[in-house]
């Protein structure tokens, strides 16, 4: 496995454009092949809605002078689904897969992208599961996880929300992934006094996903990825 691997990128907290562009780059590099390697970056963002191609609905008629009211920024994305909502407490992922290293199949990537998120959630001692029908990660009928990706050249982009200890009013803003009346979950709700430090939580992602792809996690600097990166950033 020493020559698959998966170059974890820790952003800490960062602006979603920057976070944007910054994927977007290094989804060019690796299409490109100067990152030779898949990646997966984690971060936590300021709070924003962000709308996906298939936004719809009472999500499309999110007043953005509204939310930037509650200090809420506002994008529309190329991901697939609907609205969703990132902020604090919440860890994003970024996977940069090279979809010809694996499966040239979206739909089987997906999937792979669940399994990822809900064998970490049992390691921390949260029982997750699929729910007929929706992406994401459940624990029974509430929504803990969303997950919404783009892929171009059979490279992926975008990715996970995992509601660790996301204060979950934030929510009420949009229809989340244009379900109605779901009930999102997060980490902290889930196991109450038994809850786990937040790092523990990424450090179960981060090897949860190195198992389900077969590649073995490596630590690299945001700025090894950015000089990769240089030609594809703006």
């Amino acid at each position: 496995m020493t020559d698959r691997r998966l170059f974890v990128c820790d952003l800490g907290t960062m602006e979603y454009g920057a976070a944007l562009a910054l994927q977007r780059a290094v989804s060019a590099a690796r299409i490109a092949g100067t990152i030779e390697q898949d990646v997966l970056l984690l971060v936590e963002h300021p709070p924003v809605v962000t709308l996906g191609r298939s936004t719809k609905g009472t999500n499309r008629d999110v007043n953005p002078a509204w939310l930037a009211h509650r200090g809420i920024a506002l994008f529309e994305v190329e991901r697939g689904g609907d609205a969703t909502f990132h902020g604090p407490g919440q860890l994003v992922g970024y996977p940069i897969v090279d979809l010809r290293r694996h499966a040239q199949d979206l739909h089987w990537y997906l999937r792979q992208v669940e399994q990822a998120l809900i064998d970490a959630l049992g390691d921390v001692g949260v029982a997750a599961g699929r729910h007929t029908g929706y992406t994401g990660a459940w624990v029974g009928d509430r929504k803990i996880a969303s997950i919404g990706v783009h892929a171009r050249d059979w490279v992926t982009r975008h990715g996970f929300a995992l509601n660790v200890t996301t204060d979950l009013s934030y929510f009420d803003v949009i229809v989340p992934c244009g379900i109605q009346d779901v009930t999102m979950t997060s980490v902290a709700r889930e196991l109450g006094d038994a809850m786990v430090p937040p790092a523990r939580v990424t450090e179960a992602v981060v090897a949860a996903f190195g198992r389900v792809f077969s590649l073995a996690p490596e630590a690299v600097p945001r700025e090894v990825l950015a000089a990769r990166s240089a030609p594809a950033l703006p």
